[in-house]
Formats: structure tokens, C-alpha cells, sequence
């Protein structure tokens, strides 16, 4: 394919050289050390590190041209684009290079604050279930058909999923299922792609570190549904109980949009919701449609996520008898509400909840399986949104009967001040706490504190396998910490 038609449709500030517009392009690459002869490199402006720093090193590997939205560093002499937005032209570039698989390809884009993990992985197991050949890209791993890679980024870029989109069709796959964050949107990982879906699962605070306002948070997400450089999508899969999300939809748009939640104006509804063993077993509803679901997913806050993937699902035309048993057939999403079980006599429930909203909810779906107690163990990141650390706390204490506060990724802050923080919040409350920075020795003291009948929520770090601190990055998994912990005080399921 011509430079000139690889960068058809896209913004520039430089016209492309006349003596490259014709020059086949052998390929894409936003990392130097990728790039080979006749590659287009992609050079981006960094928070740390400018991406032209190492455009010299593309172009001694035979670089066709540099693209980028910063211009030319001084005395450079090789072909250098400057574009309006250097992420969005990359985002053009790589669809039209690979084809616009976007158009081919079913995609189904989920956003929102809490639950979009469980969700993909829902939508994901209902297409399974349906015989569909399909990819999941998300924040705990991506799946290609049969095949599961390593996760670095919730949502890729741009380059990334149009060669993921390209993999998946070389193997005749059909639907992609992928969590869409508010950093992609905003940055333009995503600008240009046709969804046939989108979904939006609640909006609560978080990432305001780097969105600054609930606002501006919300924008970013509402990109989404508006089209992100692309067409809107054709549907709208809309939680009408969430505040937030009955703002998201835009007049005169013509997607089709399906609301779902408990309330009366809901369009898909659950109905008789009952706990099985941990468990959910509910009806759901859309006019004249009724269908009985049974999950292994806990919580009340699950009720929401299995209707989001229905309303997913439904706008793939998939039957009922289909949904039902994709349901069914994911028994657990890593991290998310996780049972850790070594024949102790209390429970170990490990969880990713790292908002206020999403710790009260857990908390509040740990108390549903009516434990004696409930002992909840949880930190806030470091270099994040300070504002929501009280808050963490106030949720923590006003739902736990036991609160141990602890460490979760300081990064380069100081742990004992992130915890002072969380200590304000805390304080509303006169639940025992019991502080201690090292996490390790966290889980062991909450396991210590437990007795039969009782509930340990490990919270925050879910499927994370590591800690962040200010000089150095460790192994750190809460759900292999919690065996150690719980083996080291003589339960081992295997010795049964």
C-alpha cells in the first residue's frame, strides 16, 4: 500500500514528500526498535520521554518517513509528516492498513467505572457458546480463538488491535469483545473504529489524577457513544439506573439504545433476584421475552454486569437458550470476587475493587452470604487520585466489622501518608482498625483476627501479580499471599 493512501483521510500539518506519496509501506510502528526498511514510524509526545528522541534510530533502520504532531527536531534532513494529532493519525493509518476490519469484524466496546472486565468476559463466554471464533481484549489478559496473550494495556494501541483484529480474521474469527478505558478514548487508541456495540456500565470517581474532573472523566467516556472519530455505534447497551448514564446518550443519535437495570424505566430488567449457594438466580425481562439465569457470579452488583452482557448478546441476535447457558458457563472472572479456599473455616474472597463504589459493593455482596463478620483488608495507589482515599476509608469502616488498612501500589509516595489519608475517612467510624503497611503481613493479621463463620475481603489488587514501589517492582499476588498465609497456619486443601 502508497504512503499517500495508508495516510488518506487523516489530519496533516506537512504535505507527504512527492517522492514518498508512491513508496510502498512494508508496515507501522510506534517503537523504534520495531521499526525495519520501509516502515512508517509514529512518534508521540510522552508525559517522561518524547518520542522523538528516538526517531533517529527509526530512520537508521530504514524508516520511510516519521509522523508525528511535534515538528521536526533541529537539523533534521530525513522525511519528517507533522500531523494534527499524532495518536489519531496512527489510529487512521493502522485501520486502513490492515483493511478496515472494523466494518468486517463485530465489535462490541464496554466502558464505565466498575464491572467491565465481568462483563467482557461474559459477552465473550456467550459467544463461545453460540460456536463464534472470538477475540477479548482486556484489562486481565486478551484472547485470540483458542489462544491467551499477556495484557500490558486494558485497551491497546491503535496499531495493536488493528493487528489483533487482522489475527483474529486470519483464523475466521467474527466478534471482538473489548474493554474500551476513558485513557484510550481520550488519547485516540480507539479513534476511527466502527463498534457495532457499545456499553456503558456505571461512571463513579476514579482516574481523576488524570481526567482532573468528573466532567472531563465523563466525556471521555461518553466518546464512546458518540462516535470517536468513527460512526456512533449502531447500539447502545445503557445502565438506566446509573445517573451518569442517563446522560451519555445524545439526542437525534441513530443508535439503538437498550437500557438495563432494576428500575421501572429499565428496558432489560432482572426480576426475583435470589442468592444460590454464592450465587445469583434471577428472570430477565424485555417486553414480551423471559428467560431464568443462573450464574456463579455474587453480588447484587453482578445482577447488573450478566444484564449488561445479555443486552450485548441480545444485539447480536443471539437466542435466549444461547445467552442462558454462556451465562452459566462462566464460572469466575479472575480477581473479581475470587475464592480463596484452603479448608479454612472462614472465607477469602480476593477482589480488583479499588473505588469506593466498587469496595462498597463488594463489601456489600460479602455480607449477602451473611458471614459472622466481615474483615476487610485494602490500601490506595499511590500517584493516583487522592480525593477518593477518605472515601475508600469511610466505605471500608462504615461496612467492615473488622478493617485492616495496608499498602496497594504506593509507587513513589510515602505508604504511612497514603494511609493517613485513608485514616480521615476511616475515622467516621468507630470500627477496629488495624494498620499495617506491609501487605504480606496485612493478609496474616486479618487471617489471625478471623474466626469460623467469619469473611476476609482482600480488596483492591484482584488479579494484579505485583507491587509497585518508588525504587522497585515486586511478584505480589493477594490470591497466592492468602494460600501462603493460609497454609502457613496448617489449612491445605490438597491434604485432604
Amino acid at each position: 500500500m502508497m504512503l499517500s493512501e495508508v495516510l488518506a483521510g487523516t489530519r496533516l500539518l506537512s504535505e507527504i514528500p512527492p517522492d514518498l506519496a508512491h513508496a510502498n509501506v512494508a508496515g507501522l510502528e510506534y517503537d523504534s526498535r520495531r521499526v525495519q526498511p520501509n516502515f512508517v514510524f509514529f512518534a508521540f509526545p510522552g508525559a517522561k520521554v518524547d518520542g522523538r528522541a528516538f526517531a533517529a534510530q527509526a530512520a537508521e533502520k530504514g524508516a520511510l518517513a516519521t509522523v508525528s504532531e511535534l515538528p521536526a527536531p533541529d537539523g533534521w534532513t530525513a522525511p519528517w509528516i507533522q500531523a494534527v494529532h499524532g495518536r489519531q493519525t496512527l489510529a487512521l493509518a493502522s485501520r486502513t492498513f490492515y483493511g478496515k476490519l472494523d466494518e468486517k469484524l463485530s465489535l462490541t466496546g464496554i466502558t464505565g467505572t466498575n464491572g467491565k472486565t465481568t462483563v467482557a468476559f461474559l459477552l465473550d463466554s456467550v459467544l463461545r457458546e453460540a460456536g463464534k471464533t472470538t477475540a477479548l481484549i482486556g484489562t486481565i489478559e486478551y484472547r485470540m480463538g483458542s489462544k491467551t496473550l499477556s495484557a500490558p494495556n486494558t485497551t491497546p494501541e491503535s496499531l495493536d488491535l488493528a493487528r489483533l483484529f487482522s489475527e483474529l480474521d486470519q483464523i475466521g474469527g467474527t466478534h471482538v469483545t473489548m474493554e474500551v478505558s476513558s485513557h484510550a478514548l481520550d488519547l485516540g487508541r480507539v479513534y476511527g473504529l466502527h463498534f457495532h456495540t457499545a456499553v456503558f456500565t456505571n461512571l463513579t470517581r476514579d482516574h481523576l489524577d488524570y481526567h482532573g474532573t468528573m466532567e472531563k472523566y465523563f466525556a471521555a467516556k461518553k466518546l464512546l457513544l458518540d462516535g470517536c472519530g468513527g460512526p456512533p455505534p449502531r447500539f447502545a447497551v445503557m445502565n438506566r439506573d446509573d445517573e451518569w448514564g442517563r446522560k451519555m446518550t445524545t439526542p437525534g443519535s441513530p443508535t439503538e439504545v437498550l437500557w438495563y437495570g432494576l428500575s421501572k424505566d429499565a428496558m432489560l430488567r432482572a426480576r426475583h433476584i435470589r442468592s444460590v449457594g454464592s450465587g445469583l438466580r434471577f428472570e430477565v425481562t424485555l417486553d414480551k421475552t423471559r428467560f431464568e439465569i443462573t450464574s456463579s457470579l455474587a453480588g447484587r452488583f453482578n445482577v447488573f454486569n450478566v444484564l449488561a452482557a445479555c443486552g450485548a448478546a441480545m444485539t447480536c441476535q443471539l437466542p435466549a437458550e444461547t445467552i442462558v447457558r454462556g451465562i452459566e458457563a462462566c464460572k469466575g472472572v479472575p480477581g473479581r470476587f475470587e475464592r480463596v479456599d484452603e479448608g479454612q473455616p472462614f472465607l477469602v474472597i480476593v477482589d480488583y475493587s479499588h473505588t469506593d463504589d466498587a469496595l462498597r459493593n463488594a463489601i456489600t455482596a460479602a455480607r449477602g452470604m451473611e458471614p459472622r463478620r466481615v474483615i476487610t483488608v485494602f490500601g490506595c495507589g499511590g500517584d493516583r487520585d487522592r480525593s477518593k482515599r477518605p472515601l475508600m476509608g469511610q466505605a471500608a469502616s462504615e461496612l467492615s466489622d473488622v478493617v485492616v488498612l495496608t499498602s496497594d501500589n504506593p509507587r513513589s509516595e510515602d505508604p504511612l501518608q497514603i494511609m493517613n489519608d485513608v485514616m480521615v475517612g476511616i475515622r467516621r467510624s468507630d470500627t477496629r482498625t488495624i494498620v499495617e503497611p506491609d501487605r504480606a503481613l496485612a493478609i496474616r493479621k486479618a487471617f489471625e483476627e478471623a474466626g469460623a463463620g467469619d469473611l476476609v475481603l482482600l480488596a483492591g489488587k484482584g488479579h494484579e501479580t505485583y507491587q509497585i514501589f518508588a525504587d522497585r517492582t515486586i511478584h505480589f499476588d493477594d490470591r497466592e499471599e492468602a494460600r501462603t498465609a493460609l497454609r502457613a497456619f496448617g489449612f491445605r486443601r490438597d491434604a485432604e
